[in-house]
């Protein structure tokens, strides 16, 4: 720390360096938030345009915001627990790290409303008042893992509001809430599972936590995959025809593929949990599933008709799996 150079004006407080601010805020985690607003979107019937954009842009900085917010309100916990934390270690000031989460907070509201107006707002602000709420209150309660899953659910909806005239469906907000529901349910399980787990990656877990999550992620992956497995089964036997036909078998692969690649992520880093529930191995499953939640995304998105916007958010994975060798997203 001797060689950081002092903010000018500011006597010998160090500068707060961008490397810091990124594992503060978790910054490639961010790469797991605009999926649930193209999920949400593709169910509402249009997941591609500027209010979507402008939505996903929202949701990051609300992303950001809570966890800086959570390092902000974890200071003491962390320096036992995690003293390599950029709080903790001295590398961001507490008070910084609340101005960033209130910045960002800000940030993400004015986005919100800029993309989508009064829509826009109306899934902006009960996401931002559940992940402070999650922070500064819930977290260490009961009700901490639903606090959690609500806020994901919450930016699922978000997306879902935001989408345009679709072709054949109708957009308004009652329809749009209703369209969304089920991806939001499903990334809210996932979300559910992943905070259970997270509560115990110092001082590991007994093993029935990773088994029922476990058990918890492949009915969610299922949840997800059958409704393609069943438009392939009919593709099989030749009762979907033409073009349409093949969009449709085209789709339910990548549904399938998304569920799968899910399984294969978050499901064998809780597997390996099961067999040692060690701190370390808790950990891992956490990170696998902040970053596993972007292959059902992937599905989800697909499921709802956006085959080739699920198709690139697939390959964003592997990016956000490298990125996170640098900076860890839990």
């Amino acid at each position: 720390m001797k060689d950081r150079r002092a903010v000018p004006g500011s006597g010998s407080r160090p500068a707060v360096r961008l490397a810091d601010l990124a594992q503060l805020v978790r910054a490639p985690a961010a790469l797991s938030v605009p999926g649930d607003v193209l999920a949400g979107a593709a169910a509402a019937g249009h997941p591609l345009g500027v209010r979507t954009v402008g939505v996903m842009c929202s949701s990051v900085c609300l992303y950001w915001a809570g966890m800086a917010l959570n390092d902000y309100a974890d200071a003491t916990i962390d320096a036992v627990e995690r003293p390599e934390r950029p709080v903790p270690s001295g590398r961001v000031p507490r008070r910084t790290a609340l101005a960033v989460a209130g910045a960002l907070t800000a940030g993400g509201l004015a986005l919100a409303a800029a993309s989508g107006g009064r829509r826009g707002l109306m899934g902006a602000v009960p996401l931002a008042a559940a992940v402070w709420a999650y922070d500064l209150k819930l977290k260490s309660t009961p009700a901490g893992p639903a606090a959690m899953a609500s806020a994901r659910a919450l930016d699922v909806l978000a997306g879902a509001l935001a989408a345009g005239p679709g072709p054949d469906r109708a957009t308004g907000t009652g329809a749009a809430l209703l369209r969304g529901a089920v991806p939001a349910a499903l990334v809210g399980a996932h979300t559910y599972t992943l905070t259970a787990l997270s509560r115990h990656e110092i001082s590991g877990a007994p093993a029935r936590l990773p088994a029922a999550t476990l058990a918890a992620s492949t009915t969610t992956a299922l949840a997800t995959a059958v409704p393609a497995v069943r438009t392939a089964v009919a593709w099989r036997a030749g009762r979907l025809h033409g073009r349409s036909g093949t969009r449709a078998a085209v789709r339910a692969g990548v549904v399938a593929a998304g569920a799968l690649a899910y399984l294969g992520s978050y499901g064998t880093a809780q597997a390996r949990a099961v067999r040692e529930p060690s701190g370390e191995n808790v950990r891992r499953a956490v990170g696998a599933g902040i970053l596993g939640l972007m292959p059902l995304q992937a599905a989800l998105t697909a499921h709802g008709g956006a085959t080739a916007a699920a198709a690139a958010l697939g390959l964003v994975h592997p990016l956000a799996r490298r990125l996170a060798r640098r900076v860890s997203p839990t």
